[in-house]
Order: C-alpha cells, then structure tokens, then sequence
C-alpha cells in the first residue's frame, strides 16, 4: 500500500519532518509573571511524544503588556527566557520533536481576565490590567476600553521587542518561529480595516495596513538564524462585511513568500465581536486552500475542527494542504498521530518505553525514536 499522505515527510525551510501533523500553539493562561511553570511542562511533555511533526508553543508575549491576560507565557526578560529554557531542556530529555513558538502581541486585546472567569477586560491601572496600545484608539467591543494608538516610537519598540524575543527563543535551542497575524491580535489589528484607522503609511490602503506586519517579519527573520524557520499565522477573514478578507490575505501571502516566509498557517477571525462564522468540519480549509493555489512554494497549513483521521488525509491527499494543525482534538486525546497512523496504516516515532503499549492487530505501528 502506498504511504499515507498524512505521513510523508516535508521540509519547512531547512526543517526536516516527520510527518504533516503540527500541534497547533494553544494558550493555558497558567503562567505567573510570564513565567512557565511545571503546568507546562507537564503540558507540552506529553505532547512532545504524541508522534505529530512539530509541537508549537502556545502565544507569547514580547512584551508585558502583549499578554492576552496576566497568566500569559512571555519571552521579554530573563526571567521568562530561564523558565522557558527549563521546559524546553525538560521536553529535550524525552524527544526529538521540533519545537516552534508562536510569537505574539495582544494589542486591543490585551488586560483580560483568563477565559474560564468570563470577566471581560481590566481597566487600566487596576490591579491585573493595564493600558492596551493598538494601531488606532478603537476598542474591541462594548465594554472594552480604547488602546493607545503606537505613534512611530511605539512601532520600532515593539518591533524591537518581536526580535528580542526571537532572539532569545533562539539562545534556547527553539527550532521554529510563528508569526501571530490573527486572531484579532495587534497585528491582526493593523492588516484589518476594522481596527486600523491610520491615516500615515500604515493605514488606508491594504498594502499599507501589512506594511507593519511585514515590517516585523523581515526584523525576525534578519534575526533568526538563517538556517531556522520562520512562519506566519494569519486570519484569512474577519467573518464581517467591510473587514479583512481572503483577496487582501492573498495579497499578503504572496508578499510575504517573496520576504522568505517559510509556511503559512491560515485561521480566521477574532478580531471583532459581530463575527458570523460558519464552524463545523474543514470549515477553514477552502482558506487554506485558495491561498495553496495562489503561492508558489511556500507551504501551506490548514487548521479548524480538523478532528477525524480520514479527514485529515483527505485535506493532504487532496492537495488543498500542505499540512494540518490540531489543537482541541489533541488536547482530547495526546496519542491522536497514533490513532492516526495505526487507522491509515502507517508506521509512527514513539519512546521505547511505550512500545508494549501498541495493540496487537497494530503490531508494525511503532518505530523507535
């Protein structure tokens, strides 16, 4: 039988995987002062021997004030670095897996209560909020407060603070850098019309709203290894009239494949509060499909209630991905590359320790690490 699509190796860049299956970065809102924890050992440790290619870290901040809430993870001192370094020396033990952070700034929606508390935004000043900055003053939703717009100082601290962090995720030893450009995130905030009212060279027209986001791309990448991968996530639409939407994604996938990107991860939404989005299986795959076919080469990685194993070979199989990200279904059941590979008949890494573990009718699953 021929290899299962959803198995076959694949370079990102210089990187070498395994397979087409990437843990999407999932954020736990369990960090104190940006720090991880054991939480997150505990966390990204199973997922590291899970068999997909590729394990991202969840949103991290580049700066305090990036954090979605005050239990975000950061990378912006050297604090943060010692205990992102002590998970990651701790997962190195285990597995092989590449691991990538996704980097990221909150913007408007930054100074927020962890989800689970349905609290809304701290105002600024209070005693877990602060001021948000943004690319204009124009808040989230009702009840939110407006963010300071970045004039031109607030832009190059920020930017500097995206290489910093890139810089410190490679002293390390992080293999993969994600760009965040979704999810209603800062900038998100500057590529969609919605929020960005600038009337400089940032605002107004679409190239001038990714002008910042590619900005920062391009200071990343400068500051990265050459040799080391670098990608973007970005929201394809708004889900709302008038907003950001899969023409002005297109237009960015292809300028920023000509800066060097190395894989694009296409999600949607967050950005604002009358989205009307049609949720159910492979319902942001024709996304990521139309960007495939509108790139050269750079790779492309579909995500959303990708859940059943067939339906991920399918998205591969069928060309309409390069690679698919779970995220929530993984977070359900850690061993699903397994579940994947012993349904489609392909063969997986898994740590010696576990290889009494496969069931008998899977008996050729399992390949040493």
């Amino acid at each position: 039988m021929a290899k299962p699509a959803l198995f076959t190796p694949i370079k990102l860049g210089k990187l070498d995987l395994k397979n087409r299956i990437v843990i999407a970065p999932m954020c736990q809102y369990s960090a104190i002062d940006g720090c991880m924890n054991d939480w997150h050992l505990v966390h990204l440790g199973h997922l590291a021997i899970s068999g997909a290619a590729l394990l991202t870290i969840e949103a991290t901040a580049v700066v305090p004030e990036g954090r979605i809430t005050y239990a975000d993870v950061g990378l912006y001192d050297d604090r943060t670095e010692a205990a992102m370094r002590r998970t990651l020396e701790a997962i190195r033990h285990c597995s092989d897996i590449p691991v990538a952070i996704q980097l990221s700034h909150a913007g408007r929606k930054a100074s927020t209560e962890v989800p689970w508390k349905k609290a809304g935004q701290f105002a600024p000043g209070s005693t877990l909020g602060w001021q948000t900055e943004g690319p204009s003053d124009v808040a989230y939703a009702e009840g939110h407060f407006a963010p300071t717009a970045l004039d031109r100082d607030g832009l190059l601290r920020v930017r500097d603070a995206f290489v910093a962090a890139a810089r410190r995720a490679d002293r390390i030893g992080i293999d993969a850098i994600q760009l965040h450009v979704g999810h209603g995130y800062l900038l998100h905030q500057f590529i969609s019309p919605l929020s960005n009212r600038r009337t400089d060279q940032y605002g107004g027209s679409v190239e001038n709203r990714i002008r910042y986001p590619l900005e920062v791309f391009c200071a990343i990448r400068d500051a990265f290894p050459a040799n080391k991968t670098v990608t973007v996530r970005i929201s394809a639409t708004d889900w709302v009239e008038g907003g950001w939407d899969l023409e002005q994604t297109i237009t960015f996938a292809q300028a920023i494949e000509k800066l060097g990107c190395d894989a694009i991860h296409i999600t949607s939404g967050g950005l604002h509060p009358d989205q009307k989005i049609p949720v159910g299986p492979n319902y942001q795959v024709p996304l990521a499909r139309a960007v495939k076919q509108a790139v050269q080469k750079m790779p492309v990685i579909a995500v959303g209630l990708i859940t059943e194993f067939e339906q991920a070979e399918a998205i591969i199989g069928t060309g309409d991905a390069d690679l698919i990200a779970i995220a929530r279904a993984i977070l359900y059941d850690p061993r699903w590359p397994w579940h994947a590979a012993a349904e489609l008949g392909a063969r997986i890494h898994a740590p010696s320790p576990y290889h009494r573990s496969q069931p008998r009718r899977f008996k050729d699953l399992f390949e040493s690490q």
